[in-house]
């Protein structure tokens, strides 16, 4: 029995699975770069440059992408279900039918974004930008099955 666990241990670090690497795109200039359709769940994208970008249809959940530069990026129908979007700039992102719910998005600027079926359940936005959202805010997305309003606490 032991010698069984030793050869699983082995073999397990001479060949780790690809799905336990975390992919570190951290401080990159990635300008316009297609990951549509990617699994980056759990990628870090620290500080990353990724304006023009199409990360549409990915599964970012649990990803990271701290003061990445994502203005005029293509996030629509994508999984971003527990991301850390502190201190980003989605000026003129496309969020349309993108799941966000419980991320993170202290300091977070959203100028012109595309909202129309987003998912923000457990989103804290500021008073200023909650307001240009629940203005704007139709649509009910196609993952989470919920109105974009309802999840903005519009009432």
């Amino acid at each position: 029995m032991r010698f069984f666990v030793l050869l699983y241990l082995t073999l397990s670090l001479l060949f780790p699975r690809a799905s336990f690497a975390a992919l570190d795109y951290g401080k990159q200039s990635l300008l316009g770069v297609d990951f549509s359709g990617s699994d980056l769940q759990g990628a870090t994208f620290y500080l990353t440059d990724l304006q023009d970008a199409n990360l549409s249809d990915c599964n970012l959940e649990g990803a990271s992408l701290y003061g990445a530069k994502l203005k005029n990026t293509d996030l629509s129908n994508s999984n971003l279900r527990e991301v850390t979007l502190d201190s980003a700039n989605l000026e003129g992102t496309d969020l349309t039918n993108t799941n966000l719910e419980d991320s993170f998005a202290f300091s977070t600027q959203f100028q012109d974004v595309k909202i129309y079926g987003a998912d923000f359940t457990n989103v804290y936005l500021t008073k200023d930008v909650l307001r240009e959202f629940c203005e704007k805010a139709e649509g009910i997305n196609s993952f989470t099955n919920r109105k974009t309003i309802d999840t903005l606490d519009c009432g």
